[in-house]
């Protein structure tokens, strides 16, 4: 018992510490990040300006394509696995697929819009803020969206092989899954939109 006792003690330990290290390295990031900030509001804040609009390029991206990859992954589990015993629903159980997919087209829009108003000249930091929301939010709805298409699809395709009454229903879960990553491109692109429509006074 007393054996146990100390494994665990060190299991915990090790497990606070790693804790305890995770949010010093995130309290280090965002000390960085907002070091930056302040740093480019007090000397010439448009030479830092480019950096917050290419990140904010990156996220859209990137953050995207991590939540298509996880949802095309996961379904695609549940997909093969169904497809064993059940081959003939394979093609029709292919649509979680289909929408974890299309997550990436929003990225890739939202980084195109982003990156060709990026100017060398003349961009401020308004503009880089304003991008880089834009891309956050559409990222982050797109990688919210991939983890419920996912985790949905791969229960939904197992389910539909039991009973395909419940196709329709399942469906209708992608569908309203998808539309989080929709929301997000759209206030994605109004927000580019603002900046790229802010005009650096004289």
């Amino acid at each position: 018992r007393a054996g146990r006792h100390t494994e665990g003690t060190r299991v915990s330990r090790t497990c606070t510490g790693i804790g305890m290290q995770s949010s010093t390295r995130l309290a280090l990031f965002w000390a960085v990040v907002a070091l930056c900030a302040t740093g480019a509001q007090a000397a010439d804040g448009d030479q830092v300006a480019p950096f917050f609009g290419f990140m904010g390029a990156m996220s859209a991206l990137v953050f995207s394509c991590m939540g298509a990859a996880y949802g095309t992954a996961k379904s695609g589990v549940g997909i093969a696995s169904m497809g064993v015993m059940r081959p003939e629903l394979v093609m029709k159980s292919i649509v979680p697929v289909v929408m974890a997919g299309v997550l990436g087209i929003y990225g890739l829009i939202n980084a195109v819009i982003i990156s060709t108003n990026i100017h060398p000249e003349g961009y401020t930091l308004f503009q880089g803020y304003a991008h880089l929301s834009s891309g956050l939010a559409c990222g982050l709805s797109g990688l919210a969206a991939g983890m419920a298409i996912g985790i949905t699809g791969d229960a939904g395709v197992r389910a539909n092989a039991q009973q395909p009454k419940l196709f329709t229903g399942i469906l209708l879960i992608f569908i309203f899954s998808e539309a989080l990553a929709l929301y997000g491109l759209i206030v994605g692109i109004i927000l580019a939109s603002a900046g790229s429509a802010a005009v650096k006074p004289e």
